[in-house]
C-alpha cells in the first residue's frame, strides 16, 4: 500500500496539465494584496500581517508568483523564498476556490521549479497541513515527499508535514 504523501516514482519533469490555464503568471505587485489576502485566509486558514507580503518579496522577488486573471486580478499565487542556501521554499501557495482544478497550481509550481532550477538550487521544500490531502497528493505529483512531521506547526495546533524533492 502507498501513502498518499509518497512521491510517485517519476518527479514530474515536464507540464503535468494538458491545456495551459486562463491565467498568466506574473510577478508580484503590493496592489495585489486586496485579492492576495482573502485567497490566504480561505485557502490556508491563515491571517498574516500584510507587511509580510512586501518584506518577504524584497528577499527574492521572482519567487513570488501571481497567477492573475483576464482583468490581471490574482487568482492564485505561490510565494517562495531561499532562506537556505541552494534551496527554494514554498512558503505559501494558493489558488482562489473557483480557479482550482483549472491548472493554476500546475502553472505556479511548474513556473517556480524552474526558476529554483535557475538559480542552481538542488532541492525544494514545503509545509503542509497533514489534513490537506488533496495538496499532499498534488505535491507527491511533482516528486515532493514528506520528510518530516512537525507537531503543531499551524496557529490552530494543527501538525504539518514538511515536504522535500530534488531539483
Amino acid at each position: 500500500m502507498r501513502c498518499i504523501a509518497d512521491a510517485s516514482s517519476r518527479p514530474a519533469t515536464g507540464p503535468l496539465v494538458s491545456e495551459p490555464p486562463a491565467v498568466t503568471l506574473r510577478g508580484f505587485r503590493p496592489t495585489d494584496l486586496t485579492q492576495i489576502i482573502p485567497i490566504v485566509e480561505e485557502a490556508l486558514w491563515e491571517r498574516y500581517d500584510p507587511s509580510l507580503y512586501s518584506s518577504l518579496s524584497l528577499e527574492w522577488p521572482e519567487g513570488f508568483l501571481v497567477a492573475a486573471d483576464v482583468r490581471d486580478l490574482p487568482v492564485g499565487f505561490l510565494l517562495g523564498v531561499s532562506q537556505v542556501t541552494r534551496e527554494g521554499r514554498v512558503l505559501m501557495f494558493a489558488v482562489e476556490r473557483d480557479h482550482r482544478a483549472q491548472g493554476v497550481g500546475s502553472a505556479l509550481m511548474e513556473e517556480f521549479l524552474t526558476r529554483c532550477r535557475a538559480r542552481g538550487f538542488q532541492r525544494a521544500t514545503l509545509e503542509v497541513r497533514v489534513s490537506n490531502a488533496t495538496a499532499i497528493r498534488f505535491y507527491a505529483r511533482y516528486g515532493y515527499s514528506v520528510v518530516d512531521l512537525l507537531r503543531g506547526y499551524y496557529s490552530d495546533g494543527e501538525n504539518g508535514y514538511q515536504m522535500a524533492r530534488s531539483l
